[in-house]
């Protein structure tokens, strides 16, 4: 049985870089908290934060980390605000049993506010990234089973898919994405092993059962197993699962540990760096050109002289003709009759260069 989890919230904490907005959707005043680092670059990535189910953009801002991981790494932060159901608690509307007939439209109104924020703040339309924590999570799920092809790539913690909240109760992403789900092997709120018959919430799926989905998405083959160093509490196991493929540049990750319905507190990771750690993996760097050797190559770190390979090719052509120009070497030079000269003023000489070409000049005195 998932059981409701009551979170206390901390008081509000105020940041720099940090302010709170309204999006209209829907007809619905919505709102979210923006954060970004200072002196932030154009086209730098987004990250969305959700949080979970009775809990706000406010809380989820204050325990989750990422404001300082942004910091580090350059992306800003935008954390949604859920609406308020009829017992007057947060929510992300995702297929709860008792929200059945609720009409929200979570998943537009996150790709909205995404495509709205990378316009306004000129961020990457194509390392945007959303992660979240139990409900949020859900609301990842939800997003990459049903929306667009806005994210990069998710990142759930503690959550699941709910079927009910499915068109049809079956996941069609668009395209297969990437991956990376946090779960407690303890978590009574949402049982790893799933419950096909949960009264209260609904239907969910078992996490090896959504993982298995998603590998299988991505056509991935290889899998590598792994296990945290226990240096700060050997009672807290981590175990890493990480799917790939050698022909995809998308991932399915797992992590399990052995604490419960949680943002993680297991001792031994950071699992907010942990998900960056996976966003930056999944990003694509926009292709750049420079021209090496009279040919066009991107260097694939986005610092290339040239915006495209039209531009590129352009600029190669010229600078190889001008190279080869300056290359050629004068053979002889010669008078009108052929015969071989020093070079004398006031008339028709020829000059012979060593790649077959001839010019003819006058040095008039």
């Amino acid at each position: 049985m998932k059981k409701l989890l009551l979170i206390l919230l901390c008081l509000p904490m105020i940041g720099f870089g940090q302010q709170t907005f309204n999006f209209m959707h829907n007809g619905l005043n919505r709102e979210y908290i923006y954060y970004a680092p200072v002196n932030l670059p154009v086209d730098a990535p987004l990250v969305f934060v959700a949080h979970g189910f009775t809990g706000s953009a406010q809380g989820i801002m204050n325990y989750c980390g990422m404001n300082s991981i942004a910091d580090q790494n350059g992306f800003a932060v935008c954390y949604p605000q859920g609406t308020t159901d009829f017992n007057g608690d947060n929510f992300w509307n995702v297929g709860y049993n008792f929200h059945f007939g609720v009409t929200i439209d979570d998943v537009d109104f996150i790709v909205s506010l995404a495509s709205y924020l990378q316009s306004t703040h000129q961020l990457s339309t194509l390392n945007t990234f959303f992660t979240g924590m139990s409900n949020g999570g859900e609301l990842s799920y939800l997003l990459a089973c049903e929306g667009p092809n806005v994210f990069r790539a998710f990142a759930p913690v503690a959550g699941t898919i709910f079927p009910n909240g499915l068109a049809n109760n079956i996941c069609t992403p668009v395209v297969p994405v990437s991956i990376f789900e946090m779960h407690g092997r303890n978590d009574n709120v949402t049982l790893i092993g799933g419950d096909p018959s949960d009264p209260y919430w609904g239907p969910y799926l078992s996490i090896d059962t959504i993982i298995n989905f998603w590998v299988n998405q991505n056509s991935l083959t290889d899998l590598v197993i792994d296990t945290f160093p226990n240096f700060n509490n050997p009672n807290k196991i981590t175990i890493s699962y990480k799917y790939s493929a050698p022909n995809s540049d998308n991932k399915v990750w797992l992590y399990t540990h052995k604490s419960g319905h949680s943002w993680g507190d297991d001792g031994d990771m950071v699992i907010e760096q942990e998900i960056w750690d996976f966003f930056s993996q999944m990003a694509f760097t926009v292709p750049s050109w420079d021209c090496v050797n009279n040919a066009c190559i991107d260097p694939g770190t986005g610092a290339g002289m040239y915006p495209n390979l039209a531009a590129c090719t352009s600029a190669c052509l010229s600078s190889a003709v001008e190279e080869y120009a300056t290359k050629k070497e004068l053979l002889k030079l010669t008078e009108i009759i052929g015969r071989q000269t020093k070079g004398t003023k006031n008339e028709v000489l020829f000059y012979i260069y060593d790649d077959g070409t001839v010019e003819k000049k006058i040095i008039i005195e």
